[in-house]
């Protein structure tokens, strides 16, 4: 053999010698699976402990890396054989990982038999190839090895137990799949799927497509069957309902800022806050009708230029109408304010002319607003509910319907004693408020408190629909100061805390929008916001928990948020998510870490953070994390150091006494190696265990 000749001729390095290819699969599984990013689907919660175990191996592939320069080659065929089982385990749960991420939502939960066996199979060999390893000969320290032993024992327990998606989820889709469900509990059937799919914005409707898209180039050109047809008509359905409750829903080089000291620094703008076309950050940007989002002055440039399909997918755009997309707006927004940037103006020229409505659509539109100033409630109703589905069909009846005077009339109905028509009302708001013009026009007519009014006292959907229609309108700056400064804040909490999903959902999303405004920070403080927010980072179930964090991120920067927060020992569950939570929400929990470091009781929450193990997942952080998470993990590994030096001379230089730190938190002494150690050692890339 090659080899062979080698360590006979003398020719290649000593580690030449260790054929250690199962060692680099277990190696590169390992760590593909810490690089991949979440699974939003219907085993998000199955995919995520499977990953989650997985990336606990971390620190057994670094030791067995350590090793292989000093492994004989006995040594390494006793690696060899240990660890091969292990890398075809490895290899196939990162095969389902993959399919998980990648693969159709709808698909993977129609054939969740197969996939559920899939699931059992991978831990059953994961389970089985960790049962025999060989710690000693391999030289696995007794601290990792009791790490891959947990591993181990959570895997045998997950054998025994075959954690299924909850059956009303299965049976809502296959209805809608064999057309066999009631027509009148259709919206009430789409509603929770496009929840529990994760099917909630363009960007997941147009991965879904496209993983539907690549099932059929899969099959080589045959018919795609009644099977794809039928997960084709399905997913038309919920992107037709997503698009008409939330149609302003859509996906989130190098500037310089300049820094405390006045010097300019470069600054790295994310991808998805990008043009596709100019790759500038975008000050105004809109969604085509393929789903992609754009700044509005580059694809109206490239629309009037001829073009017919989109610059992204090179997909025919079936219109050329543009929706401002309001989220993603938001967060450059955010995103700017946390980078100590002025956040980009739009242009205040005019758009294209309004389209008009057509002579019969205008009369129609008047005989209902007639109807809304009838004395006769049945009368009112069946017209609020009649425009409410008018507004929610497209942009040309919103313009007819605001342009025609309804939005006094459906504010004078908002205090109706029959909470249906009152629950319409407000809800034709929301929809007329997705036009940006009509925006100004609700609130311009002193729409705010009657939508508050409505939010306190309604029914649980009208209640929903009010605090949507308070996320809607705060998209505008200026409309975050009136309507925080009208009492829609502790409204929005109280709902936050006793509402329904989806109502906590619309709650939580308006307080994230308005808090953006820091005058909002205090007020939501006041109201008791922390208390929840800190219930929903800490609940099992993980509901609402991306919501939670970036909330409690944006609280964080406010003194009174700080101190709120800080009353509530989130250190502990801080530091468990910057280890395992997901990139955003360890970014965040980095985020409100650093603030609480930098605050009047800084030393304690370093003493805590000390204690509960912080340094091994910064480090890791620092460097797998996002660019936003990267750079907190930096200054809090730099602030960490700092207090680790400080108590270390504080013991030197009072030999007979205790190091001085709050009687609330002191740490345990660390010894003078062991400092050097967290300081000095190269940054593990995996969470431990301890």
């Amino acid at each position: 053999m090659a080899g062979d000749r080698a360590e006979e001729e003398g020719e290649k390095p000593p580690e030449a010698r260790v054929p250690a290819a199962a060692a680099e699969r277990v190696a590169a599984a390992v760590e593909a699976v810490a690089a991949a990013g979440e699974c939003r689907n219907a085993y998000r919660r199955q995919l995520m402990a499977l990953s989650r175990r997985i990336r606990l191996l971390g620190p057994f592939v670094e030791e067995l890396r350590e090793r292989r320069g000093t492994a004989a080659r006995g040594e390494a065929e006793v690696e060899e054989r240990a660890l091969a089982p292990l890398a075809a385990a490895l290899e196939a749960a990162l095969a389902l990982l993959r399919l998980g991420r990648e693969g159709s939502r709808i698909s993977l939960v129609l054939e969740r038999d197969s996939v559920m066996k899939k699931f059992q199979g991978v831990i059953l060999q994961l389970e089985q190839a960790l049962c025999d390893i060989p710690y000693n000969e391999l030289d696995i320290s007794d601290e990792v090895r009791e790490q891959v032993e947990l591993v181990h024992a959570q895997l045998k327990r997950a054998k025994e137990r075959i954690d299924m998606p909850d059956d009303e989820f299965y049976n809502d889709l296959l209805s809608l799949y064999d057309k066999n469900y009631d027509p009148s509990a259709e919206l009430a059937i789409l509603g929770r799927l496009s929840e529990k799919l994760h099917l909630m914005t363009i960007t997941d409707l147009t991965q879904e497509s496209l993983a539907l898209h690549e099932m059929v180039a899969s099959g080589g050109g045959q018919d795609p069957g009644e099977h794809i047809e039928k997960m084709s008509m399905l997913l038309k359905k919920i992107k037709d309902f997503v698009q008409t409750q939330n149609p302003d829903m859509g996906p989130p080089m190098a500037s310089r800022v300049l820094d405390s000291n006045g010097d300019s620094r470069p600054i790295a703008i994310p991808d998805e806050f990008r043009c596709p076309i100019s790759l500038e950050l975008m000050k105004d940007p809109v969604i085509v009708s393929t789903g992609q989002t754009y700044e509005r002055a580059c694809i109206e440039k490239w629309i009037a230029s001829g073009h017919h399909t989109c610059p992204t997918t090179q997909q025919r755009m079936s219109t050329s109408a543009l929706t401002p997309n309001y989220v993603l707006r938001s967060l450059i927004s955010q995103w700017c304010e946390t980078n100590g940037m002025e956040p980009p103006k739009r242009s205040t020229q005019p758009n294209k002319p309004t389209p008009a409505c057509s002579s019969s659509e205008r009369a129609n539109i008047d005989a209902l607003l007639s109807k809304l100033c009838s004395p006769d409630t049945e009368e009112q109703r069946s017209a609020a509910a009649e425009l409410r589905l008018l507004a929610k069909r497209n942009a040309n009846n919103r313009i007819c319907i605001a342009e025609a005077g309804a939005i006094p009339l459906l504010l004078s109905l908002l205090s109706s004693s029959d909470l249906r028509t009152q629950e319409h009302a407000v809800t034709a708001l929301l929809n007329l408020s997705i036009h940006e013009d009509n925006k100004a026009s609700i609130i311009s007519s002193g729409a705010v408190p009657s939508i508050v009014h409505v939010l306190k006292n309604g029914s649980m959907e009208a209640r929903e629909n009010a605090a949507a229609t308070l996320f809607s309108l705060s998209v505008i700056d200026e409309y975050k100061v009136t309507i925080g400064g009208m009492g829609a804040i502790p409204a929005l909490v109280v709902l936050l805390g006793e509402g329904s999903q989806r109502g906590k959902k619309d709650a939580a999303a308006a307080l994230f929008n308005l808090c953006i405004y820091q005058g909002n920070k205090g007020r939501a403080i006041r109201a008791g916001l922390v208390p929840l927010i800190m219930g929903l980072v800490t609940n099992p179930t993980g509901a609402l928990m991306d919501e939670a964090m970036a909330i409690l991120s944006i609280l964080s920067s406010h003194p009174e948020g700080k101190a709120a927060i800080g009353a509530a020992e989130p250190v502990p569950v801080l530091v468990e998510m910057i280890g395992s939570g997901t990139p955003r929400n360890r970014e965040n929990a980095a985020a409100v870490m650093l603030h609480l470091c930098s605050g009047e009781h800084h030393l304690v929450h370093l003493a805590r953070a000390q204690e509960c193990g912080i340094m091994v997942p910064l480090r890791e952080l620092a460097l797998n994390g996002t660019d936003r998470g990267k750079r907190k993990a930096v200054q809090l590994l730099e602030r960490m150091s700092r207090f680790l030096v400080q108590q270390q001379e504080e013991q030197e230089s009072q030999p007979q006494a205790s190091a001085q730190v709050p009687p609330q938190a002191t740490p345990e002494q660390v010894p003078e190696n062991d400092i050097a150690e967290q300081l000095d050692s190269p940054a593990s890339q995996y969470p431990m265990v301890v």
